[in-house]
Parts: structure tokens; sequence; C-alpha cells
């Protein structure tokens, strides 16, 4: 790793440019399924699906896919949750060259039919779970064609059409430089911001990745969303040689349970659900010696819970730092987890191999370490654009840098803190005050499970400090306590104006604390008009 100022740059960089054939990821994956037929690689619930069935499902699928007219150019949106056919719908989708968008199933009706009607869908794949949901938005934004996984009240049973073709390899038709996916946004309100990647992209992901000599017992667990990060960790799952255990949602009994039953070896949650897991009352008494390795990211994590969570279940936290506009940018690897180091726990850990980070001021100058400015990233990752937005791409993306929106800085020894997003940063009388910290600060206390930090204007338009503190159940900390706590340790500056108390904090469709709702209840409360 080359340190020039407060600019990291790895090694690796040098072969950014290196050209290579390309190979959609779709067939490394139906390769390995290949290797072993009879061998399980999807689960969920009671179903077992063998390589051989879920390969024969993909293709399958595919020649349905095309002979509807389906192909490079067209866009396929997917309201679906987390079952097999979801990831075989993709992977045909994606075999036969399409524009795969898949949608978070709870956003509101108004967001979904926005998004479906921005990236012009042709085909929506609907699950038949939300089939009502499917007719409502395709009575408000038509499309050519509304298949479903499975029998359902509207539309073609994609199943059954592809039940009825030939089996057998399918040639890809995918093109490296089209656009392979649109990913927008959670919360999406008004005109979606969807974030643009090319083929050749989701195949570099993989294209250095060779799988374990243990592949087959990699045992990963969905349980969030697969229209996000658990999507990308099927992926590298089944290409690896691993089997994917599917769960329809986050629930920590079902969790644990699924942990123990299924000897699951791999899993990813956001810190909110972690912190679910450690306080679940199964949590002591569930057998969760076969996890290996446990990664979290998404939102801030807090260095008091990661310490309770390495107690628990041992060196197999890895903290993962990246943003959809970007993909991965910096990691914190087990051995950082270390109870005796928290200073570590505080940061995002180091640049990861093919990347590039700066930390600039607002008039783009890199600055030295130790000090805060915008975090900014170059990668053979960064996103293509905004998708039918070129003024907010050409804001965020500027000269191959993404300007990530993140506050952070990098240290003498390469690690990366994110202090804060630009957006959350509250900017009170006498400087800053970064919500992370704050968040961190009170997680300390014996008596706080979690916190949430944001500020909110007054009638004034000044901005206030607010935090929402969820307790340990039967703890007695009050208000003035955490007040005090925060004086004596960062001064009144971050006193919050207010702290109010919370039995759990709202998430956002991918699982992150749910800040916005938060600060429009606030607002409420106080009678500010927003």
């Amino acid at each position: 790793m080359i340190a020039q100022g407060n600019h990291i740059r790895r090694p690796e960089d040098s072969r950014m440019d290196t050209a290579a054939p390309f190979r959609l990821y779709v067939e490394d994956i139906l390769d390995r399924l290949a290797e072993d037929p009879g061998r399980e690689v999807v689960v969920h619930g009671e179903r077992r699906v063998t390589a051989g069935e879920f390969r024969s499902l993909v293709h399958r699928a595919a020649r349905a896919l095309r002979e509807l007219g389906l192909g490079p150019g067209r866009s396929v949106t997917l309201l679906a949750g987390n079952l097999p056919e979801t990831l075989a719908a993709r992977y045909a989708a994606h075999l036969s060259g399409c524009t795969v968008n898949h949608l978070y199933h709870k956003l509101s009706a108004d967001a979904q039919a926005a998004i479906v009607a921005d990236v012009e869908t042709r085909a929506l794949i609907a699950d038949p779970r939300y089939a009502g949901r499917a007719a409502e938005l395709t009575d408000n934004v038509p499309v050519e064609h509304v298949l479903t996984l499975g029998p359902a009240p509207l539309g073609t049973d994609l199943l059954a059409l592809a039940a009825g073709q030939e089996d057998g390899p399918v040639a890809s038709l995918a093109r490296a430089g089209d656009i392979c996916g649109i990913r927008h946004t959670g919360g999406t309100t008004g005109h979606p911001k969807g974030i643009c990647h090319t083929f050749q992209q989701q195949s570099d992901l993989f294209g250095a990745r060779k799988p374990d000599a243990d592949a087959h017992e990699y045992r990963q667990l969905a349980c969030t969303t697969l229209a996000h990060v658990a999507g990308l960790f099927a992926d590298i799952t089944l290409r690896g040689g691993g089997t994917v255990v599917l769960q329809d949602d986050f629930e920590a009994g079902a969790v644990l349970e699924a942990v123990e039953r299924e000897g699951i070896t791999h899993m990813f949650l956001l810190p909110p659900l972690l912190y679910q897991l450690l306080d679940h009352p199964a949590s002591a008494t569930t057998d969760l010696s076969s996890l290996r390795s446990l990664v979290y990211g998404g939102c801030a994590a807090s260095p008091a819970r990661l310490i309770d969570a390495t107690r628990r279940l041992g060196p197999v936290l890895s903290q993962f730092y990246g943003q959809s506009e970007v993909g991965g940018i910096s990691m914190l690897m087990p051995e950082d987890h270390d109870p005796a180091r928290p200073e570590l726990l505080r940061s995002a850990g180091r640049i990861v191999d093919g990347v590039e980070v700066a930390i600039r001021d607002e008039e783009g100058r890199d600055l030295p370490p130790g000090e805060r400015g915008e975090i900014c990233v170059r990668s053979r990752q960064a996103m293509q654009g905004y998708w039918k937005q070129p003024e907010l791409t050409a804001k965020v993306l500027r000269d191959g840098w993404i300007h990530t929106g993140d506050v952070g800085y990098l240290d003498e020894n390469g690690y990366l803190t994110v202090a804060d997003r630009l957006k959350d940063m509250i900017i009170v009388v006498g400087g800053h005050v970064y919500t992370s910290e704050l968040e961190d600060l009170l997680n300390s206390h014996p008596d706080v499970l979690q916190s949430a930090v944001f500020g909110v204007r007054d009638a004034d338009r000044t901005e206030q400090v607010h935090a929402v503190v969820v307790p340990r159940p039967g703890a007695g900390v009050d208000e003035e306590a955490l007040r005090t706590l925060v004086r004596e340790a960062r001064g009144a500056m971050y006193e919050p104006a207010r702290i109010s108390f919370a039995g759990s904090l709202p998430l956002t469709e991918a699982g992150k604390p749910d800040k916005n709702a938060l600060r429009r209840a606030a607002e409420e409360t106080a009678g500010v008009a927003a």
C-alpha cells in the first residue's frame, strides 16, 4: 500500500487497465453447478434445490424470456422476495442480456411505480406473494409483459413457460459495456436515483476470486433482501461451490435456529440486525460454532456492541464499507476486532485491493492524515452514472472519482474512519457534530443498546441535536445521565437538545436506522413544519 499524504493507493491499482476477455458471471456460476448436479445449492424452508435443478431452471427461463423478445437493451424489473426462483430469474435475464432492476418490496406503491416507469420496464417478474402489489403497479404503469414466479391471479407464469422449454446450455447475449443492473437507493421519493453498472463490472467482481478448497462446506445465510447485498453474497457463494440458505426476512430467533440447524458458515447483517441477534434470549444457548465469517456493514456500527459480538461469536467479524455508487472501499478484518484495541473498531478498516481513496476539502485538495474531509474513491467498480440524471452524475462522478458524500479521515497506518454523511453532519453554534461519534459515545453507556442521532431544525430554523436511545430492558438509565456522559466526554456542543427513548429503532428496507422517519417524528412532536 502506498500512502501519499491522505491519499491511499493499493499496488493492485496498476492492473486496473488490464484488458481481459469478457465472460458473464452467470456463466461461471452455471459451470460450477454443472460439476455436481446432485449437490444441494439453494435451500428455502423445506425445499432443497439441487445444482442440476437450479441450472436447468436458469437455462429454461432464459429461453422463455428470449421467446418473449426480451434481450439486450430491454429492462426487466423484479418484484420478488427471497426465493430460489428469484435468483434464477435474475440469472436468466442477465444471460439474455437484459438490464435488471430489483425492487425493494417494502417500498411504497408510488415509489415502486416511479421506478418501474423510470427504467422503462418491458417485463415485470413478480413473486406470487406480491401479486396484489404487482397488479396495482401495472394498473398505473402498463408494461408489455407481466410474468410471475408460479401461479398467480395475473400475468403469465414464467415457471410454466420455462417448463416447456428445452434444457441445456444457453449462450450468453450479454455485452460487456451494456447496463447490467440499475439499483435504486432505498426510500426513493420523487425522481428515482438509479445507480448503473455494466455487465463487465458485475463480472469483474468475481474475476480474481478463487473458490475455497472446502467450498462445498460454505453455507451462506441470506436473511436480508436479495435486492441488496445479500444478492451479491448469494452470487459469490454459488460461484464458489457453496450453498445458499434463504429466509424470507430477518427475524433474530429464526436466524439463530437456521445457523444451528443448517450449519451456516457465512452471513451478512447490517449492524442493527447484528444487535438484535445478540440481544435475542436464545442467543446465549444457540450453537453458533459453525460460523466462520459474519460480515457487517451498510451503516455505522457501535464499537461497544462489536466488542460484545466478538466475545460472543469469536474472531469471525469483518466490517465492509462501500457504496452502491462505487462498490467496496475498505474492510476491517477479524484480527482487527480486538477488544483490547477499541480504537480500531471505530474505523472502517483498510482500503481493499484495486481501490484508490483520497480525503479532500471543499476545494478538491488532498488533505493530510488525520484531517477530515470528503471521502473520494476511484475504482473499476465506480458506477457509469445515475440513470437519466446527467447533472447529478456530473456532480458525484468527477474525473473518474466518486465523491461519496461521506466525511472521514485516514490515519498514518492506512485505516479509514467514516465520521458522518455530509447530509447527516449537524452544524451547530461553534462547529460540527458528527453523528456517528455521538452515537458511539451514547452506545458506550452500559445500559444503552443502540442510538440514533440526527439534526432537527427548530422554529427559528436553527439545527438542534436530537438522539433516540434504545435502553437495555429493565435498565434505569435516564436522560440526565446521558447528558452528563456527553458533556464530560465531548463538551456542551455535542449535548443533545433532546434525548428520547424507544424500544427499537425504525429501519429502512435495507435494514439501516431510518433517520428520516425519526426526524419527521421529532419535527411533528416539536410542531416544526418540514
